[in-house]
């Protein structure tokens, strides 16, 4: 997911896994850690089809890899990233983001099933949403403003993460990555086509913007 314009600030309240914590850096060690993979871009198959489970946990490669798509995530001033995102057939996302209350909320998760959200609480917002497989556009989608996420970390370990408003557009928009799906797909066609030919105007300034921030943190 894309971070909107006036996102980039990072509050000092800040929740770490669904913790909160008293201080944290500026860049999430992950992101000091990991190196830059290529983001997939809408027409690519693997973003079309359902991500397989996350089976190994606790492994080198999987640390490995979480750290990657925050390097990665960085790089593009993404919210979010799925794993399919770097052409990873793995049910895990990453998170760095700060919603409307100014709390900063950076984790991941592997195997992520969201909960059914109660008709009494259900409400749809509309907002701007952007993409890092979808680079340049920006187009209103109905969201809901509540998300409870269930799945594990790194090591296996159960993990539950609430978000609200923006962050919970967050983790509803990841989680339809596992799944196979984009925000494009919740648009009316014509919506979508547009957005497509803005994409294809737009994108070759997005991946300039991306080499330049990732020379500047020295993740060639």
């Amino acid at each position: 997911m894309a971070v909107r314009s006036g996102d980039t600030s990072h509050d000092r309240r800040v929740r770490v896994q669904g913790v909160p914590v008293d201080s944290f850096p500026r860049l999430a060690p992950e992101v000091e850690r990991g190196a830059v993979r290529r983001i997939t871009v809408v027409g690519e198959e693997i973003l079309r089809r359902r991500c397989q489970e996350v089976t190994r946990f606790g492994t080198p490669e999987l640390s490995r890899l979480i750290d990657d798509m925050f390097a990665t995530n960085q790089v593009a001033e993404g919210a979010g990233l799925a794993a399919n995102q770097v052409d990873v057939d793995l049910r895990l996302f990453v998170w760095d983001i700060t919603d409307e209350w100014g709390v900063r909320h950076v984790g991941h998760i592997a195997n992520p099933v969201l909960d059914e959200v109660p008709a009494e609480h259900r409400r749809l917002v509309e907002e701007s949403e952007g993409c890092l497989s979808v680079p340049g556009p920006y187009r209103v989608v109905p969201r809901l403003d509540r998300a409870v996420v269930r799945g594990r970390d790194k090591d296996g370990e159960p993990l539950v993460i609430e978000g609200r408003g923006y962050f919970a557009r967050c983790l509803h928009h990841e989680t339809d990555h596992l799944d196979g799906h984009l925000y494009l797909d919740r648009l009316a066609q014509r919506e979508r086509k547009a957005a497509l030919r803005e994409m294809a105007g737009s994108k070759d300034e997005v991946f300039a913007r991306r080499a330049a921030m990732a020379t500047k943190l020295g993740k060639h």
